[in-house]
């Protein structure tokens, strides 16, 4: 098991603001859009992201990239704590059928920065399946253009 790479978001860390930051302006970047509407502070950001009502999640640039964070919508779709959510491998929120797919995917978002309107089956930690739909799924990068991992929110899903 790995060290978790941020506490879990909070009020004591401004539910993770730089990270949110880091997330909004690559997605910003890289499609002109944003997570939320407005322009509210990094903190109020990051709570509000925190608490929508759609998934946002994130993981690093390891070989098997692990999740970096998730807000409260993603940790209750995919039924982990955030202990267990950022020393997780994101291959395993697909199924082993699904991550061929999601390996394709991914690979497609390394090469041209972004894809939006994918769907997939994911399956949460206890198995229960669901289909995702509508996600947008982008490069995290600092402002010298290096990797930092990549992104995905998606607001429609389905159990299976």
């Amino acid at each position: 098991m790995t060290k978790p790479s941020f506490p879990a978001p909070g009020p004591a860390n401004a539910y993770l603001a730089e990270h949110i930051d880091l997330l909004r302006r690559s997605l910003r970047r890289l499609t002109g859009r944003d997570l939320i509407e407005g322009d509210p502070d990094p903190a109020e950001a990051a709570e509000r992201i925190y608490r929508a009502p759609f998934a946002v999640l994130s993981h690093d640039t390891a070989p098997d990239p692990i999740l970096t964070y998730a807000n409260r919508c993603a940790l209750e779709l995919f039924e982990l704590t955030w202990g267990q959510l950022v020393c997780m491998p994101s291959r395993l929120t697909a199924e082993a059928p699904e991550r061929t797919e999601r390996a394709r995917l991914l690979a497609q978002v390394a090469a041209h920065g972004y894809i939006d309107d994918y769907a997939g089956v994911r399956v949460s930690r206890t198995g229960r399946r669901f289909r995702i739909a509508g996600a947008t799924v982008w490069n995290l990068a600092d402002g010298a253009g290096r990797p930092l991992g990549q992104a995905a929110t998606f607001g429609v899903w389905q159990d299976l």
